[in-house]
């Protein structure tokens, strides 16, 4: 690992200590990888913390903060008892909402997953403010939130209230401050 390299490990390992963010690091047998840092946001006990990664390709210059969705049996489900092509509005819907809050994302139907992720280019310096790592955290953090906000709409009616609520991706009250 180059010096750049290892300074912006530390510096991204650092930001996520600071806040009781890093869970672990991902270990990198991949030789497209220069380190990655699996994260939960926000640091909250309840249902909202999302398990996300931040990684740092080779030979580029920059940082991809993802966070991969699977949906849940009982969404799948419902997702697939849903009459007029339900599924497919929903995964439009997201795709649409993706698009317009400008982030990177990849969405497998066949599976029931998706991805979202951000870039963010590092300064000449091969370094990142603290407020620009964390702007695009909540970024993805927000876009996740909306998201499964989007699929328990989809599914009303299909699943019990008492089941959705009952979900780790319940998403009721995404305020960071709960």
């Amino acid at each position: 690992m180059t010096e750049t390299a290892n300074n912006i490990k530390n510096l991204i390992q650092d930001y996520l200590l600071d806040e009781g963010l890093l869970r672990k690091k991902i270990p990198i047998d991949d030789k497209k990888l220069e380190f990655g840092f699996q994260f939960v946001f926000p640091n909250t006990k309840g249902p909202i913390a999302q398990k996300m990664v931040v990684i740092k390709p080779k030979n580029k210059d920059l940082i991809i903060i993802s966070n991969p969705i699977q949906i849940s049996p009982q969404q799948v489900d419902a997702l697939n008892s849903l009459e007029n092509n339900g599924k497919i509005f929903f995964f439009m819907a997201i795709r649409k909402f993706f698009l317009i809050k400008d982030v990177f994302f990849r969405i497998d139907t066949q599976n029931f997953r998706y991805e979202i992720s951000e870039q963010i280019f590092l300064k000449k310096d091969g370094t990142i403010s603290k407020n620009s790592f964390f702007k695009s955290i909540r970024k993805v953090f927000t876009c996740s939130a909306y998201s499964n906000m989007l699929l328990n709409e989809h599914c009303l009616g299909k699943i019990k209230p008492g089941d959705i609520t009952k979900s780790k991706d319940f998403t009721a009250d995404f305020s960071l401050y709960s």
